[in-house]
């Protein structure tokens, strides 16, 4: 067993040291770009100013005989674009394929500087992320990089839903954890073809009526019991939970809803992979105006946080002072970077302010 003494050394000589807190930095939405397609690519500038996390993707979505263009595409891009304050992330391949090592190899050394997060997708346990850790400390030493490039995990089989907790506290170097609906749905047998979101089968129906009329059902989510879990351990851990892809990328309403879902649960972000979405996932992971005013309201009243206080009929307490430092301390940290969001957070306050004087 690795000493806890050595947990926040760096894995390498010459290796910059590993963080000793995960920087919480907006990222409502992770927004997938092939960047081995040229008109995608060219796309890049402009998507930088909307997007809170740009991600060149060089697995799933990309053939076989693109993977080595995907690479290239990705340094160029790299190299060609001011990212400003949005993020750069990458999702490698997955480590049982043969382009997983000549990504980290080409992607550190040529770009590293540059790259905040690597993805990992399929991981199952932590013996994949010790893998990509000390793999990642050594191309840093060699690359001379200052500052270590962060991990983000892919939930996406069952044996790692049943790992994710040692996934989540395996190094350092762990960011978050995203869900991959659409593979762990295929690693458990699942029934549906969907990528995300509810089905129709998977319902719950309303007791018998006693004048033999129709009963009411209810569609239910798939994904409830894992999303929930993977925030559990992220939050153990002191790490960041998203949800994934939501795959009809026509269907917005449920694009939302799924979205909510995994916001009001704790995630702090989701995948988008049409610009359709991105409006979508700022929205639903940024509070609404009107929850921050109260959330400051709550603080404001409750001084230290201790004791208890009525507000509009309703108990608040230290308990109710944590969830409104959560949502306030978000709002703060979206309203830094998004302008538009600033200006709503400072009418809500002062609408709230005017109300209650």
């Amino acid at each position: 067993m690795r000493s806890a003494k050595d947990f926040f050394r760096p894995l390498a000589v010459g290796a910059p040291a590993p963080v000793r807190d995960v920087p919480f930095r907006p990222s409502r939405m992770i927004h997938f770009f092939d960047p081995g397609n040229a008109r995608m690519a060219a796309k890049v500038p402009a998507l930088v100013p909307q997007v809170d996390v740009l991600l060149g993707n060089l697995e799933d979505a990309v053939p076989a005989d693109r993977k080595q263009a995907a690479r290239d595409g990705l340094v160029a891009v790299a190299r060609a674009t001011d990212f400003g304050d949005t993020q750069l992330w990458t999702r490698i391949n997955s480590l049982d394929s043969p382009w997983a090592l000549d990504d980290l190899l080409t992607l550190v050394t040529e770009v590293g500087d540059r790259i905040d997060v690597v993805m990992v997708p399929k991981v199952e346990g932590a013996q994949d992320i010790h893998y990509v850790d000390r793999l990642l400390a050594q191309l840093e030493a060699r690359a001379g990089l200052t500052r270590p490039v962060l991990v983000h995990a892919i939930l996406e089989t069952a044996t790692g839903v049943a790992n994710v907790e040692e996934i989540a506290g395996a190094s350092p170097r762990m960011q978050g954890i995203s869900l991959g609906p659409a593979d762990l749905a295929a690693s458990r047998r699942m029934k549906t073809t969907r990528v995300g979101g509810g089905h129709p089968g998977y319902l719950v129906r309303e007791d018998p009526r006693g004048d033999g009329g129709p009963r009411a059902v209810f569609q239910q989510d798939l994904w409830h019991y894992t999303l929930a879990r993977m925030v559990d351990a992220c939050a153990a851990h002191g790490i960041l939970p998203y949800y994934g892809p939501f795959g009809d990328i026509q269907d917005l309403a449920a694009c939302e809803d799924q979205f909510r879902n995994a916001f009001l649960l704790g995630c702090v972000g989701a995948w988008t992979l049409h610009p359709a979405q991105i409006a979508v996932a700022r929205r639903v992971f940024s509070p609404a105006p009107d929850e921050v005013a109260w959330a400051r309201r709550v603080i404001e009243a409750m001084g230290d946080g201790t004791g208890a206080v009525m507000i509009d009929g309703k108990m608040q307490d230290d308990a109710t002072y944590k969830q409104c430092r959560v949502v306030a301390g978000l709002a703060d940290a979206l309203a830094a970077r998004d302008p538009e969001l600033a200006e709503a957070y400072a009418a809500a306050q002062k609408q709230t302010e005017e109300t209650t004087a």
